[in-house]
Formats: structure tokens, sequence, C-alpha cells
């Protein structure tokens, strides 16, 4: 007991007299540690007769206890007196400005289909979305694709795994799908839009293996041409602001219209500067037709009774047009500075297109 009271003594006359967090923590281990002089004791605990251990026991748990409350008491007093010390000569300044912080942009082809969608929102358009993995029915074959046409070609289209009956899947490579799909599920009339991303193997100035595509389809009855021409035209001048803008429709193919059109809109390339409007060139925009009769009949509809035209364009290259953009790569590098330069503070034109869903 005398040896307890004098280690006792000791070592609370130690930690009073440690002057830094360091000091402390080596007195903590001097007693406590593996080999400290309070768990040694403990540790001889088990050599000791029961009598002993009944003496020695609660006098060694007293001291453990009296020792770490006062190891805890003197920590908290020094921890507070490093920390005054730090404010006396640690300084900041708060008179300095904040780091500025710069406004997002948005991208534009986010803004230009936001666009899009408005525009035909406004013209009686629904928006209609579909898959992005699609079997070689609604790709290819209900579109009057051929077997041997020169989309179906792996160096052309991505392949996926096939399903389990062997039917083959491949990464959409146009929104045309989604039309085919709400034919077949929906009654018409059908007056809609699909906006999203396609892919084709190919890559450079002018493509990309996946960018963005938005169709229209409209299947009623005692639909004409003329009312293709109407619709297209009046979008034109809409989306690039140019009132009476020069508009041709060039006699095309394409397996899923018939007749089918490409259609060019005018400009002028005068001293390497591009403007659209009235000049002496034409600039092609997108491709159109009627809808041909074995798309019809493919979606178990009637060509005698039921007609209608359908259209596509791709998102980036209006976009490239709209806002001289010069390189179609750019729009996928991740590029801050690009993004700070073309992009847009805002959307200006709030989505107006109710929305369907195409999925099957």
């Amino acid at each position: 007991m005398a040896k307890i009271t004098d280690i006792k003594s000791q070592s609370l006359q130690e930690v009073n007299q440690t002057q830094t967090v360091a000091e402390l923590e080596e007195f903590r281990l001097k007693y406590f540690g593996k080999k400290g002089l309070v768990t040694s004791m403990l540790k001889g605990m088990g050599s000791l007769s029961p009598e002993e251990r009944q003496v020695q026991g609660p006098a060694i748990n007293a001291l453990k206890t009296e020792l770490l409350e006062a190891v805890e008491s003197k920590k908290n007093e020094l921890e507070l007196s490093e920390l005054n010390e730090k404010l006396k000569t640690e300084k900041i300044d708060i008179t300095l400005p904040g780091r500025p912080e710069e406004p997002g942009k948005i991208h534009p082809i986010s803004q230009t289909i936001d666009e899009l969608v408005t525009l035909f929102g406004d013209m009686g358009f629904a928006l209609a979305e579909g898959p992005n993995i699609e079997d070689d029915y609604h790709n290819f074959t209900a579109l009057n694709i051929a077997e041997d046409h020169p989309a179906r070609q792996e160096q052309d289209t991505f392949y996926m795994k096939e399903k389990k009956d062997g039917a083959p899947l491949v990464l959409r490579t146009h929104t045309s799908p989604v039309q085919i799909r709400t034919m077949m599920d929906k009654n018409p009339p059908h007056r809609i839009v699909s906006i999203g991303r396609v892919f084709r193997a190919d890559y450079d100035i002018t493509h990309t293996p996946m960018f963005h595509q938005i169709e229209g389809l409209l299947i009623d009855k005692n639909i004409n041409m003329g009312h293709l021409k109407g619709c297209l035209i009046e979008f034109l001048e809409t989306f690039f602001g140019v009132k009476d803008l020069p508009v041709r429709f060039r006699p095309s193919y394409f397996p899923f219209t018939e007749p089918s059109a490409e259609v060019d809109i005018g400009c002028s390339r005068e001293d390497g500067d591009f403007k659209i409007g009235k000049g002496a060139d034409w600039m092609e925009i997108l491709g159109c037709g009627m809808v041909h009769p074995n798309v019809l009949r493919n979606c178990n509809l009637d060509p005698e009774e039921y007609q209608g035209f359908a259209f596509g364009m791709g998102v980036e290259r209006i976009a490239m047009l709209k806002y001289g953009i010069p390189d179609l790569r750019t729009f996928y590098e991740s590029d801050l500075r690009w993004l700070r330069h073309y992009g847009f503070r805002s959307l200006d034109i709030p989505c107006a297109l109710n929305k369907t869903s195409g999925d099957a």
C-alpha cells in the first residue's frame, strides 16, 4: 500500500509538471502503455494470494482512475492553452474578397433540344421516347430497310449480344424505332417528335459515334406532301429566326418514306463568312418524306385509310449552323473554356411538349 501511495504522489506531480500535449502523452504511456507501471501492476495481480488481491486490487484501480482523470483534466487545460496561443499569433485577413464563382453554362445541345421541344410543341407535337438498345425488327425491318442494306453492316452499326431467341440487338441508329413503337402501341392519329441519342460507327469533324437526333411523325387521314412542306418551312424559319427563309425540297431516297426529299436552306458563303438566309448557295439541313405504305402495313395500319409524313435531323448539326460551332467533336470534349464560350446562361424557352412513353 505504501508503494501505491508513493506512485500516486509522484505521478500526480509529474502530470502537473507537463507543459505540452506531447509531454502528457509520454506520461500516459509511461504509466498506461503496454509496459507501463500501472499496467504491470494490474498484470501482476494474478501472482498475488486471494487475501493480497482483496487489498491491492481496489487500491490499484483507484490509482488508475485518479491518474486517468488527472491526465484528461490536464489535456483539456493544455489544449485550451495551445489554442489561445494560436489565436494570438495566427490571423486571417477577413477583408480579402471571396473567391469568385463563375455561373454555370447550359450546353448548346441541351439548349437546342429545349428549343426544338418548345417549337414543335407549339405546333401540336407530343414528345415520345424509346430505348437506346433496340431489336433488329424495330430498328430496321419494320422501317422497310432491306436485309442487304449497308446500314445493317457491322462497320456502320454497333451490335449487342443477341437475345436468348437469337434476335439481334443494336444500339439504335436513329430515333425512328420510337415512331414504330408509337404506331404499333396506339391508335392514330399520331403527332409526335422523338429526341434522343443515336449511335453509328463513324468519327470525324462532322460525325461522332454518339449524337442526338430529332424525328417527327404525323399520321392521320388525308395527309399530303403540302402538310409536310408547310410544317418544315414554318419550323426552319422560326428556329433560325429568318423570315422568308429560302427552302427547297430535292427528290431523294429513304427506305421508310415514299416519296422522299432532302431539305436545303438558302445561305451565303462570301469571304469565308457563312450566313443563313438569302444567298447563292444551299445547305442541306434534313431528310423527310411521306411514310412508306410498307411501314404503315408493318404497324397494322391501312395505307388506303391513313397517310402521314416523317422527318429527321441531327441536333448537333443544326446547333452548329445556328450558333457557329465549327467542329462536332468539341461538343463532347468536356472543355470548360469551350462551354464558357458557346454555352448559355439560362434556358430562355421552357419545355412545352407533353411527354409520352415509347417503350415496349
